[in-house]
């Protein structure tokens, strides 16, 4: 707005000055063309030097014409004209109102006296009337505009706020919830255990209760500190370093053999050799992402089926994929998968933040990830990172 209203006056300064050098003009030029012929002496008729009655300049403004003798008293040229009152006058130009309407002067010396021509200025008053109009009209309208366009800066830039309040929100409900369920089957157990005596068998089948629901709070309560300083970016980029991909998922294959041989599931891990199969991480940080999609993999496989490591690299990009033979993900649940607390399954148990923390470690090392239909029949968890620069 500051700018439009430097610009309004900058351009109304320029054309009013523009129009009144234009009477300026015409000013000078009627007076080098009347002087000469008055100079001629009394045999020069008034009526042949003064404009015709109704005479009008370019721009249809009137023209009047006096000649002030040197006593002050003043003769009109022109017809219509009004009585012109008695002024000091000097060579130049000058601006003043007779009666309502303003008009420009200009005089030069003649006889002792002065000749002096006049043109209005109201085609000038009405350019200025005309702007100034027109440029409040603009403005209202600028401005309009630019609240406009305020006010839909304003929605986008809170639009993440709000989003980020509305899941903040949503987390603090999941996490309620799942931790009301657990603490809800503990002081269940105990109350039972309390309302009357027990045999040693019935008391150690209660604690055996109270310990796995213990430790499935503990599961819920260390994965959301995980993820809560993952969100304050503690775990920072400057904290990576270079990790073999291959190495770390040979390691988590070996590891998590056991859990898969005894559900009857086929476990696997293979590579391609084409490039370095290094990306900017940290062991810590890989080892969990691992954990966390095979993990995953085995429990949505089912009995007898199967699940595939696989590491592909190239020159430009590293990418990790974990392939299950289980029912898949539907693709309308696709986007949500990776959200705190979300079950797919709720038969299958678990605390619906694991693929939340396998996302987290994405976000954290600069890598992407999708889900996609394996091979196998499936879900494919497909996570990629760029390759480092030497």
């Amino acid at each position: 707005m500051v700018s439009f209203v430097v610009i309004v006056l900058v351009l109304n300064s320029l054309l009013i000055n523009r129009m009144t050098s234009q009477v300026d003009h015409r000013l000078q030029q009627r007076l080098n063309i009347i002087e000469p012929l008055l100079r001629h002496g009394p045999s020069q008729s008034i009526a042949t030097v003064a404009p015709e009655p109704g005479d009008r300049d370019n721009d249809d403004a009137p023209i009047l014409i006096w000649r002030v003798r040197p006593d002050g008293t003043s003769t009109a040229l022109s017809s219509a004209t009004p009585s012109l009152a008695p002024e000091a006058w000097s060579v130049g130009y000058r601006t003043f109102s007779i009666g309502p309407s303003s008009f420009r002067f200009e005089a030069v010396d003649f006889h002792s006296g002065w000749l002096v021509d006049a043109e209005s200025l109201a085609d000038v008053h009405r350019l200025r009337s005309t702007l100034e109009v027109t440029e409040l009209i603009a403005g209202i309208v600028l401005l309009i505009l630019m609240f406009g366009a305020a006010f839909v800066v304003g929605i986008r830039a809170l639009a993440p706020v709000s989003l980020a309040k509305r899941r903040q929100s949503e987390f603090v409900a999941d996490a309620s919830h799942e931790l009301r369920t657990p603490l809800s089957v503990l002081e269940a157990e105990v109350e039972l255990a309390l309302a009357r005596n027990r045999d040693g068998a019935s008391y150690r089948a209660t604690l055996e209760r109270v310990k796995s629901e213990s430790s499935r709070l503990k599961e819920i309560v260390e994965e959301l500190l995980w993820l809560a300083r993952s969100d304050e970016k503690q775990r920072g980029l400057s904290s990576l370093e270079p990790v073999n991909l291959v190495s770390a998922a040979v390691r988590c294959s070996q590891r998590f053999q056991a859990l898969a041989t005894s559900q009857e599931i086929s476990l696997t891990f293979k590579s391609t050799e084409e490039a370095s199969a290094t990306i900017q991480a940290s062991s810590e940080l890989v080892d969990r992402l691992l954990g966390v999609l095979v993990d995953n993999a085995i429990k949505f496989a089912g009995r007898d089926g199967q699940v595939e490591i696989s590491v592909l690299a190239n020159a430009e990009r590293v990418t990790l994929r974990v392939d299950d033979s289980g029912s898949g993900v539907a693709p309308e649940e696709r986007h949500t998968v990776f959200d705190r607390f979300h079950h797919s399954d709720s038969a299958l148990g678990g605390t619906g933040l694991g693929l939340a923390i396998a996302a987290s470690i994405a976000q954290i090392t600069d890598g992407s990830y999708a889900i996609s239909s394996a091979e196998l029949g499936g879900a494919r968890f497909e996570f990629s990172w760029r390759v480092p620069k030497s």
